[in-house]
C-alpha cells in the first residue's frame, strides 16, 4: 500500500507541467506631491480569461513586490487607491523579475468616499481588519455552492471535511448576513447556499458581539467568515429534500427549507437514518446538512452534535431530528435569533467481551456477555437577543431550554477466573431505567463603553438550572467464591432525583491609560454551584410483595456546594503589531457536603493564586506569533473527597478520600503562522506543555476474590505535551489545473503516574506523526487527494511487570471525485490502515472503501445517487485492544456493508442567476 502511494504521487508529478515563477516590483507615488501611497492595491490577472493570479498592498514607502506563477506570456497589472484614478498596464513576461520603477497615480476629479468606479473588476477589498472578496469576480463550476467558491479564493483552503482556513488560520465561525445560520456547523451554510445568490465573502478576526462592540482585539488566531447575500436575491425560498433506501433495511431521509425576506430568515430541517449518522447522514445527504466537524463520539459510542445526543452506545442507532431557526431585525438596533431542535434515537447492541487483567504478581480473566437497548427523545430551544440602547450601551441575552426523556434496558452476565481456570466470582444483572431531564440556562451580558480611549464596563450573569429524575429496576445475583464465599442477591427499585443550580456573576472594568493602547483591567467573579443527589433504594419485600423495604446503605441524600470568588487585576497593551497582557487573581473556594442519611458531613477550603500572561506579535501581514502561560488551581470534586462508601456494585466498591489536596496546573503554549498569500504557501507551528502537581487519580486494589476497591490519591510528576508543524502550498498550474501540497509533523508525549493493585508506577509515551498529502484539481472534472500518515509510538514503564512497547501504525487515504461525463459525479474514499499493536490471530490491516455515483436530472435540480458503504466488507465485529495492564477482545454489533439508492431535489427562488460583473477594487 505504501508503494501504491508512491506510485500515485509519482504519477502526479510526471503528469504536471509547472508554471514559471515571476516577480513584479515597483513604487507608487502621488502624481502631484510625489508622496508614497501606502496600502494601494496591486493585483495581477491573466490576459486570457482575467483569472486573478495574486494580489498585495504597498508598504509605507509605496513599494510593492508581486509574486505569482503562470504559463501565460503576459499578465494584466491593476493598481487602485481610494480617491485616485486606477492604473492599468499589460506586462509582457520576458524575464522572471521585472522592476516597473516608479508609478505615478493622479487623484480623480471627483471621488466618492469608499467608492471606486474606475476599475473593471473588484476581486478583493481590504478595509482595516476585514478582507472582502467580490464573488462575481471568481469563476466556479456550474451550480457551485459556497464551499466550491471558497476553494477558488486566494489564501482560502477547504479540506474534505469542510474545515476552512484563511491565510493559514482556521475559521471557527460562519455567519450569513452577520447572523448565525443553524447553529455552529459551518457546512450547513457553505454546502447549501449557492454561489449565485452570494454578493461578498468577508473575513475578519473572530470576536464575540461584546468584543466587537467595544473594539477589543478578539481572537487573532481564528477567523470568521460572513456570507453576504446579494440584496436583489435575498428574498424567496430555497432548500432540498432527499431520501434513500438500501440493503439490510438501511434508510435515510432529510429535508431543508429556507425562507429569506431581507432581514427575516426562517429555516426548517428534518432528517433520520439507521446508518449510525447523528440525525444527519453522510454521502449526498451529508453534503446537504453538513458533516461531523462538530460531532463527538464518546467511549461507549454515543453521538453528540451541537450539544444534542443521539444513541446510547455501540451498535446500530436509528436517529431522527427536526428543527427550525428564525432570525429577524426588530428595528435598526435590535436583532433576535431563535431555534428549536428535536432529536430522538433507538439503539441496540449485543457484546461479548473477554479480558486478561495483569497484576504485579498475578493475572486473572473476566468474560462478559451483555445486551443493551435504549431509547431517547430530546427537545432544545435557544434564543439570542441583542439590542444597542445607544452607541455606547449593548445588551445580549442568550437563554436555552432543554428537555429529554429516555429508557434503557441492560442485561449482563459476567464471570471472573483465576490463572488456573478456577472460578472466583460471577454475576448476572438486569437493569431497566426511565429518566427525564429539564435544564434552563441563560447568559446575560451588559456592555457600557465610556470615553474615546477604549474604556468599558462589562457585567455578566450566567445561570444553569437542572433537574432530573430516574426510576430504575435492578435485579442481580453476585456470587463470590473462595475461602469466604458470599452470595449477594438484589431485587431493588430506585427512585432518584438530582438537581443542580449554578450561578456566575462577574464584572469587568477596563481603564485606558494610553488611548486604545494601554489598559488596566479590574475583574471580580463569584460562582456558586449547588448539587443535590437523592437516591432512594427499596428492596423487594416478600411479605408485602412490593418494593417497600428501604435500603439505607445504598441510598443517598447528598447536598454538595462549591462556592468560589475570584478578584483579578491585569494590564494589557495592544497596537497594530504587539499584543501583550498579564493578569493575576486569587481564588477563594469552599466545598461543602451534607449527607441527610448518615453523619458524613464536611467542609473544605481551598485558596490559591492564579496567573496568566500572553504575548503575540504580528511581524507582517504574512507572519505572526503568539505565546502564553497560565497557572490554574483545580479542587477535587466532592465525590472524590467524600468518605461515603458506594456499594451499589458488589464487585466494584468506591470510597472518596477527604485528605486530597488541590492540583496546580502549569500550561505553556506557543505558535507561529507564516502564510504568503501571493505564493499561496505557508508554514505553521504550535505547541503546548502542561505540568500538573498533585493531580487526582484513581487508586484501585484488588483482593483475592478479584473484588475491586477504589479510592483517590494525589500524585506528582504528571505532564503532557504536544507540538505540531506543517507546510502547505497551492499552485495554479494554469487556468484549469491546480495542485496542493501538505506536509506536517507532530510530536506528542506524556508521563502519567498510576497504580496497579496499590503499586505506584510511571508510564511514559511519546509519539511521532509525520504526514504528507497531495491534491490535484482539473477544471471541476477531476479531484484526486491522496495522503499518507505514520504514527510511531514509544511506551515505557518503570514497573518490571510491564513490557516496553514500540510500534508503527500506517494510514493511507485516497479520495477522488470525477465529474465526467457531464451530469455524472463519481466519489471514492479509500482508507487503508495497518496497526501492529493488534494481537496475533486478529486482523492487523484493513481497507475501507466507500463509493458513490450521482447523476443530475431535471435541469440539475434532481439527483439520483447510488452509494455503497464498506465496499470490500472489511468492518468486522471482532477486535482486540491491549494496554499496560490488560488485553481485551470484543465482539459487538457493528454496521456492515450496505448499498443504497437515493434521490434528492433542490429548489431555489432567490432572485435571478448571478452574472460576472465589475466594480471597484480598493484597500482602506
Amino acid at each position: 500500500m505504501r508503494n501504491l502511494f508512491l506510485l500515485v504521487l509519482f504519477g502526479f508529478l510526471s503528469f504536471f507541467s509547472y508554471s514559471q515563477e515571476y516577480t513584479l516590483s515597483g513604487k507608487i507615488i502621488d502624481l502631484a506631491q510625489g508622496d508614497p501611497l501606502e496600502s494601494a492595491t496591486i493585483y495581477a490577472e491573466s490576459v486570457k480569461d482575467t483569472t486573478l493570479l495574486t494580489y498585495t498592498i504597498s508598504n509605507k514607502k509605496g513599494e510593492f513586490q508581486l509574486k505569482f506563477e503562470t504559463a501565460s506570456p503576459a499578465v494584466n497589472l491593476n493598481i487602485s487607491y481610494t480617491g485616485y484614478s486606477a492604473y492599468y498596464k499589460r506586462i509582457d513576461l520576458k524575464q522572471a523579475s521585472i522592476d516597473l520603477g516608479t508609478i505615478e497615480m493622479g487623484q480623480q476629479a471627483e471621488s466618492l468616499k469608499d467608492v471606486v468606479v474606475t476599475a473593471s473588476r473588484a476581486p478583493v477589498t481590504i478595509k482595516k481588519d476585514t478582507l472582502e472578496f467580490n464573488v462575481a469576480s471568481f469563476k466556479t463550476k456550474k451550480g457551485a455552492n459556497v464551499e466550491d467558491l471558497l476553494k477558488e479564493l486566494p489564501g482560502v483552503e477547504v479540506d474534505a471535511e469542510g474545515q476552512i482556513t484563511v491565510n493559514g488560520k482556521p475559521v471557527n465561525k460562519i455567519l450569513v448576513n452577520g447572523k448565525p445560520f443553524f447553529g455552529d456547523d459551518p457546512t450547513i451554510a457553505t454546502r447549501n447556499l449557492t454561489k449565485e445568490i452570494v454578493d461578498k465573502i468577508q473575513v475578519t478576526d473572530t470576536k464575540t458581539e461584546s468584543e466587537a462592540f467595544t473594539g477589543e482585539t478578539g481572537d487573532d488566531e481564528n477567523k470568521t467568515i460572513n456570507i453576504t447575500i446579494d440584496e436583489e436575491k435575498n428574498k424567496g425560498i430555497f432548500g432540498r429534500v432527499a431520501a434513500g433506501a438500501g440493503t439490510d433495511e438501511r434508510f435515510e431521509y432529510a429535508g431543508l427549507f429556507n425562507y429569506f425576506d431581507n432581514d427575516v430568515r426562517l429555516s426548517v430541517l428534518a432528517g433520520g437514518n439507521n446508518i449510525n449518522s447523528p440525525g444527519f447522514s453522510f454521502g449526498e445527504i451529508q453534503k446537504m446538512f453538513g458533516n461531523a466537524r462538530y460531532m463527538s463520539v464518546s467511549d461507549n459510542g454515543t453521538f453528540n452534535i451541537d450539544g444534542r445526543s443521539f444513541g446510547g452506545g455501540d451498535g446500530i442507532t436509528n436517529s431522527r431530528t427536526a428543527g427550525a431557526n428564525y432570525a429577524d431585525d426588530l428595528g435598526e438596533k435590535t436583532d433576535i435569533t431563535t431555534d428549536y431542535f428535536y432529536s430522538a434515537s433507538n439503539s441496540f447492541n449485543d457484546e461479548i467481551r473477554s479480558r486478561e487483567n495483569i497484576l504485579p504478581d498475578d493475572r486473572y480473566f473476566s468474560n462478559t456477555v451483555s445486551t443493551t437497548r435504549s431509547n431517547s427523545d430530546g427537545h432544545t430551544a435557544n434564543m439570542a437577543f441583542k439590542t444597542e440602547v445607544d452607541s455606547t450601551f449593548l445588551i445580549n441575552i442568550r437563554p436555552q431550554i432543554r428537555y429529554s426523556i429516555g429508557n434503557s434496558r441492560f442485561e449482563n452476565n459476567e464471570e471472573t477466573r483465576q490463572l488456573n481456570g478456577q472460578l472466583s466470582n460471577s454475576s448476572t444483572t438486569y437493569r431497566n431505567s426511565d429518566s427525564d431531564r429539564k435544564v434552563f440556562s441563560n447568559d446575560l451580558t451588559v456592555t457600557k463603553k465610556f470615553g474615546a480611549g477604549g474604556g468599558f464596563f462589562r457585567f455578566e450573569f450566567d445561570n444553569d438550572n437542572e433537574k432530573s429524575t430516574n426510576d430504575a429496576l435492578l435485579q442481580s445475583n453476585t456470587q463470590i467464591f473462595g475461602d469466604d464465599p458470599q452470595s449477594v442477591v438484589r431485587d431493588q427499585l430506585t427512585n432518584g432525583e438530582q438537581g443542580s443550580d449554578q450561578y456566575k456573576v462577574s464584572g469587568e472594568f477596563r481603564i485606558p491609560i494610553i488611548t486604545k493602547k494601554l489598559f488596566v483591567d479590574l475583574e471580580y467573579a463569584y460562582n456558586t454551584d449547588r448539587r443535590r443527589d437523592l437516591q432512594s433504594v427499596f428492596d423487594f419485600d416478600e411479605s408485602s410483595a412490593s418494593y417497600s423495604s428501604f435500603n439505607i446503605d445504598q441510598s443517598t441524600n447528598f447536598t454538595n456546594t462549591n462556592n468560589s470568588s475570584r478578584p483579578e487585576v491585569g494590564i494589557r497593551y495592544n497596537d497594530e503589531k504587539l499584543r501583550i497582557g498579564f493578569r493575576t487573581g486569587y481564588v477563594l473556594r469552599t466545598l461543602e457536603s451534607n449527607d441527610a442519611l448518615r453523619n458524613i458531613n464536611f467542609t473544605s477550603d481551598f485558596n490559591a493564586v492564579e496567573l496568566g500572561a500572553n504575548l503575540s506579535y504580528r511581524f507582517s501581514q504574512k507572519f505572526s506569533m503568539y505565546s502564553g502561560y497560565y497557572l490554574n488551581n483545580n479542587a477535587p470534586s466532592v465525590s472524590q473527597l467524600s468518605p461515603y462508601i458506594d456499594v451499589s456494585d458488589p464487585l466494584n466498591i468506591i470510597q472518596g478520600n477527604p485528605n486530597l489536596s488541590p492540583s496546580n496546573s502549569h500550561n505553556v503554549y506557543f505558535g507561529l503562522n507564516n502564510y504568503d498569500f501571493q505564493t499561496r504557501s505557508g508554514f505553521y507551528s504550535h505547541g503546548n506543555l502542561n505540568i500538573t502537581n498533585d493531580e487526582v487519580v484513581s487508586k484501585t486494589t484488588i483482593d483475592e476474590n478479584f473484588v475491586r476497591n477504589t479510592t483517590y490519591a494525589n500524585v506528582k510528576g504528571n505532564f503532557r505535551f504536544n507540538t505540531n508543524a506543517g507546510y502547505n502550498k497551492s499552485k495554479k498550474l494554469d487556468s484549469i489545473r491546480s495542485i496542493r501540497y501538505n506536509l506536517s509533523m507532530s510530536v506528542n508525549g506524556n508521563r502519567t503516574i498510576n497504580f496497579n493493585n496499590d503499586r505506584q508506577y510511571a508510564s511514559e509515551t511519546i509519539t511521532y506523526g509525520p504526514s504528507i498529502g497531495v491534491g490535484f484539481s482539473w477544471d471541476g472534472l477531476l479531484e484526486i487527494d491522496p495522503s499518507y500518515n505514520i504514527l510511531y509510538s514509544e511506551n515505557t514503564f518503570d514497573l518490571s511487570l510491564f513490557e516496553d512497547r514500540n510500534y508503527i501504525e500506517h494510514e493511507f487515504r485516497l479520495r477522488t471525485t470525477t465529474n465526467f461525463p457531464e451530469k455524472l459525479e463519481w466519489n471514492n474514499d479509500v482508507n487503508y490502515n495497518y496497526n501492529p499493536n493488534v494481537a496475533d490471530g486478529f486482523q492487523k490491516s484493513s481497507v475501507f472503501w466507500n463509493s458513490s455515483l450521482a447523476y443530475s436530472i431535471m435541469q440539475d435540480k434532481g439527483l439520483i445517487t447510488l452509494k455503497v458503504y464498506d465496499l470490500l466488507d472489511q468492518n468486522t465485529n471482532a477486535r482486540r485492544t491491549s494496554n499496560s495492564d490488560y488485553i481485551q477482545d470484543i465482539q459487538s454489533t457493528v454496521l456492515q456493508r450496505y448499498f443504497m439508492v437515493g434521490f434528492s431535489y433542490k429548489f431555489n427562488t432567490l432572485g435571478k442567476k448571478g452574472e460576472t460583473g465589475g466594480g471597484g477594487f480598493m484597500f482602506q
